[in-house]
């Protein structure tokens, strides 16, 4: 998949079309998960993106990178919250998660400015 957040999330919802076809229990288990664990709960919703924006940081995943800045805007993170969870993960992860903070403000902006 691209890493150009404008291509990125288009093409992710095409694959996970194709997976609800294909595969539909894989996608309906990891989705009730998903909302469960993301939910309001002792944590806000803002808080647990900017988690996970960490961890992806700090293993490296693209995709994971580009989902939750977005998640973590759409939640009501500030550009600088999530540039600092960021770098949290960048702690974790050393100078190779380090490598992943331009893609982290390229989808900033890209959320910015074409509210992705």
């Amino acid at each position: 998949m691209s890493t150009q957040p404008g291509e990125f999330f288009p093409e992710y919802r095409e694959q996970l079309k194709k997976l609800k076809e294909e595969a539909p229990a894989t996608l309906e288990g990891f989705n009730r998960f998903y909302r469960q664990i993301m939910s309001e709960g002792v944590l806000d919703p803002k808080i647990k993106e900017l988690i996970t924006l960490g961890i992806g940081v700090a293993i490296h995943c693209e995709n994971c990178i580009m989902l939750h800045t977005r998640g973590a805007l759409k939640a009501g993170a500030s550009r600088e919250e999530v540039l600092e969870a960021a770098a949290v993960g960048v702690v974790m992860g050393g100078g190779p998660a380090f490598t992943f903070l331009p893609l982290v403000i390229k989808t900033i902006e890209a959320v910015e400015e074409k509210q992705l």
